[in-house]
């Protein structure tokens, strides 16, 4: 069995249990676990259900579809990130890990019953169609959503290739209902794009951190120094904005490609023993070259350990807005042919000690985008504090999401002119990179 960590988003055993007694016994890496008499007497009252549901039910319900939402609803009760996937939707996540799957290409949490859009991916059906974070779906083939688990949606979003499916959706500002009609297809995550501006800077577009996520960093990094010449470059671009996230290995190795040194994140646990710290090898791929980072209410998780790093070693730059604030780690836990438990295991902290669970980052300098008539309003992310029973901080000040907008066109994208203009010496960056301070951009 492989360990798997998301930022989205040991491998322990399935859990099993024995009775002894009054207590029951659970299992985890090999050590007993006493349980309490109430705790007992709560299994038994669950087998008790359980077996008036079979018996009474005004239909013959399906016995391994009662236990799957049994267990799925307890793994939804802690919090937005954790739940249980059956063996196709687990199949299905490690094909996208890989950066190849099937379907319209759309990044979704669950929020008040409906599934909402945490954001689009570049160049895919939902994004053609006019997805935008924040968007509420409530119907899927004229089937509501309202009941199923997130999993569920997310199998009947997917399906042949080339066939269509309507999607009814509710724009989080005004409330407006709209249909979008989309023709599946072939999803391959292309997770780093990368171009010239000028003859200058480098820009670095990072979609997805799947498997092929640093890879393709080191490719469009060698390919723009190469094509450039590494003596004329000013600056690199590293475009995270409504980056949803993925794997944790992949966030520590794209943060360690631009330092020599020094930790990346550390993840913490319940158990202190478990306190994970990853730290960057020498070797910078761009030499030193500035940097600068763009983010805004759609970058989440992987994306924010990434700018959490080189913010707090003072690295790069961070323009944009607030981020999504998702600082948890989840691990997708097999159950040998039973499928896998995605499971909120930990959560992470920047170098400097800094938790932005229900938080995010804050830019270092804040660039507002000019939002489109026909948009205002529905460019705003409320973020991880704003989804149903996230963690809370710590220190249980929560910040609020941010928008999501990025133009279409890059002449009228003013967070990537501004890193422009600031690597080219155009603009002076007067804020410091800790993210205690934020200069406003006019």
């Amino acid at each position: 069995m492989r360990k798997l960590s998301y930022l989205m988003l040991g491998v322990a055993m399935g859990a099993g249990t024995a009775t002894i007694a009054s207590q029951t016994l659970f299992f985890k890496g090999g050590m007993a676990i006493a349980a309490g008499s109430e705790t007992y007497r709560k299994l038994n009252l669950f087998g008790d259900i359980f077996e008036k549901v079979r018996s009474d039910y005004v239909e013959a319900p399906n016995d391994a579809k009662l236990i799957e939402s049994a267990i799925n609803g307890m793994l939804t009760s802690l919090d937005p990130h954790s739940s249980y996937m059956d063996p196709k939707s687990f199949t299905d996540m490690r094909q996208q890990t890989k950066g190849e799957f099937g379907g319209l290409g759309i990044e979704v949490t669950m929020e008040d019953g409906v599934i909402k859009v945490v954001a689009p991916i570049d160049d895919t059906p939902a994004a053609k169609a006019g997805l935008l974070a924040g968007d509420l779906i409530t119907h899927i083939d004229d089937e509501p959503v309202q009941g199923l688990s997130l999993n569920d949606a997310v199998n009947k979003m997917r399906g042949p290739l080339n066939t269509p499916v309507r999607l009814k959706i509710i724009r989080a500002s005004n409330k407006q209902t709209d249909e979008l009609k989309l023709v599946r297809d072939k999803i391959q995550v292309r997770a780093v794009r990368y171009r010239k501006e000028g003859d200058d800077v480098v820009y670095l577009r990072v979609t997805s951190f799947n498997e092929q996520t640093f890879e393709n960093l080191k490719r469009g990094i060698d390919s723009m120094v190469q094509e450039l010449g590494a003596d004329k470059i000013k600056g690199f671009v590293v475009d995270l904005r409504n980056n949803p996230g993925g794997l944790l290995d992949q966030a520590v190795a794209v943060s360690d490609a631009f330092l020599e040194r020094g930790e990346i994140v550390s993840t913490r646990g319940r158990d202190p023993a478990d306190t994970q710290r990853f730290t960057a090898k020498a070797g910078d791929l761009t030499r030193g070259k500035p940097v600068v980072v763009l983010i805004n209410g759609g970058s989440a998780s992987a994306s924010e350990i990434v700018a959490g790093a080189l913010q707090d070693h003072k690295r790069a730059t961070i323009i944009g807005t607030r981020s999504f604030g998702k600082g948890s780690v989840q691990t997708i836990i097999p159950l040998r042919e039973q499928g896998a438990v995605r499971l909120t295991t930990a959560r992470y902290y920047t170098p400097s000690g800094r938790s932005i669970q229900a938080k995010g980052i804050d830019p270092d300098i804040k660039v507002e985008q000019e939002i489109p008539e026909a948009l205002r309003g529905k460019d705003e992310t409320k973020g991880e504090a704003g989804l149903r029973g996230h963690l809370k901080p710590q220190d249980n000040e929560e910040k609020g999401g941010s928008s999501a907008y990025v133009p279409p066109e890059a002449k009228d994208d003013k967070q990537l002119i501004y890193a422009l203009d600031l690597l080219r010496g155009v603009k002076v960056n007067q804020a410091p990179s800790t993210g205690a301070a934020v200069q406003k951009a006019n």
